[in-house]
């Protein structure tokens, strides 16, 4: 029987024709496996890269992760994540019911993030 204390983490982008698009993404996912080892930390593509969302949350649903967190690695709230991400999640959610699906805001409404960059550009622009 799956633990349900076993928890993942998705990182969610959107997914590009260019394989190395996506390297910064990847490093983010060994950074934080890194520092939670606790944690089963996955990255997952809306679209044109592998793995899919929905490929990427039913193998950790298989697997036994009772609690799933989708991360969107996006700045803004488009379409994609107005749109295109409630219907994924209702979708897994229907698909996965004994899974525990949640989302973390868009990084783009971090306001610690937002003050990170901020604070870089400052110090990077031209004086």
């Amino acid at each position: 029987m799956a633990d349900a204390k076993k928890s993942a983490l998705v990182l969610f982008a959107h997914g590009a024709r260019d394989a190395q698009w996506s390297e910064p993404f990847r490093a983010m996912q060994k950074a934080v496996a890194a520092r939670r080892s606790d944690l089963t930390v996955e990255l997952a593509f809306l679209e044109i890269m592998q793995p899919a969302l929905a490929d990427c949350v039913a193998g950790l649903a298989q697997a036994g992760h009772g609690c799933i967190v989708i991360a969107p690695l996006f700045l803004a709230q488009g379409g994609h994540l107005k749109k295109d991400l409630p219907r994924l999640l209702k979708e897994l959610s229907a698909r996965h019911p004994s899974a525990d699906i949640s989302v973390l805001p868009p990084i783009g409404e971090v306001t610690e993030l937002l003050d990170a960059i901020s604070e870089w550009l400052v110090n990077s622009a031209p004086r």
